[in-house]
């Protein structure tokens, strides 16, 4: 996978590539569920459009922007398979029967928003674009992709939440993303460069995510809390506070890391790696107290 200037990972499989230890050194654990760039010939085969269609759905180099905290130690998973294959940011029942040949007739499925607009387990179609793929996939093909691509990649993140728990007291999931441009919410107002989204308070204990925008804040970056994006599957699976689990999903402006195509990183990208460290390590920093969980209404 081409990650230019990344370290190099402690385990590469065919969900991710993992870089630290499964015995986490912070209670902050790093999922990059978005940016994998793995586009086997026979997915690109049965695609009615071109590559660069498809790589419109990833968060174009994020992955880029946890670096520093790799070199760190910091534990981070970032996805290896593209989003066109797989969205691990869905559930694994978030399927448009449309798309799928020999579904069982008794498989519970999961409907959405996302999955309506498109954006399912499988991603069928982008604005502006009809269906991504030229035929519905076999039911088999979709299993195949579950059980070695998005099973492993949400039970090694559970994994790591758990150790940091044991280890640490509490654990932070920390999901990094990118978005596009956001226009300004209202005539001479700035667009948010960073949107923070816990589910409404359901994913993490307020007091992190108040700290998380204070940093973004001091570093110069307008943010926004739970709109246009409050989070998805991974903050609802894996954000548990009143266990301490702490889950929250960080969607970054892309103009503000890569230049001015969005397609290759930019002069903004040390900048905003120094904007996630500090970010990171405030919340690394953060001990868990009396209550703590509960700070969350």
């Amino acid at each position: 996978m081409d990650h230019p200037g990344q370290c190099l990972p402690a385990q590469s499989a065919v969900a991710y590539d993992r870089h630290g230890s499964l015995q986490p050194i912070t209670p902050v654990i790093l999922s990059v569920p978005h940016a994998g760039r793995d586009y086997p010939p026979e997915l690109l085969a049965e695609a009615r459009v071109r590559p660069d269609v498809l790589r419109r759905l990833e968060d174009r180099w994020v992955d880029m922007l946890a670096v520093p905290l790799i070199a760190r130690g910091y534990s981070v998973v970032i996805a290896r398979a593209s989003r066109a294959s797989i969205d691990l940011n869905r559930h694994e029942r978030e399927i448009d029967p449309a798309m799928v040949t020999g579904l069982p007739r008794d498989l519970p499925l999961q409907s959405s928003a996302k999955l309506r607009g498109g954006l399912g387990l499988i991603p069928r179609r982008l604005p502006g674009v009809n269906d991504l793929w030229q035929r519905p996939l076999p039911w088999a093909e979709v299993q195949r992709r579950i059980e070695t691509i998005h099973r492993p990649y949400h039970a090694t993140l559970a994994q790591l939440l758990s150790s940091a728990r044991e280890i640490h007291g509490h654990a932070i999931l920390i999901d990094l993303h990118s978005m596009p441009p956001l226009p300004p919410p209202a005539a001479g107002q700035s667009a948010p460069g960073m949107v923070l989204g816990d589910r409404f308070g359901r994913g993490a204990a307020a007091r992190l995510v108040t700290l998380a925008a204070d940093v973004a804040a001091s570093h110069g970056i307008i943010v926004a809390q739970n709109h246009p994006y409050a989070g998805d599957h991974l903050i609802d699976r894996h954000g548990r506070p009143e266990f301490g689990l702490h889950a929250l999903q960080v969607e970054i402006d892309r103009a503000l890391y890569l230049d001015v195509t969005l397609d290759r990183p930019g002069p903004g990208l040390a900048r905003m790696q120094g904007v996630v460290a500090a970010m990171v390590e405030a919340l690394a920093d953060e001990l868990p107290r009396s209550g703590y969980a509960m700070a969350a209404e």
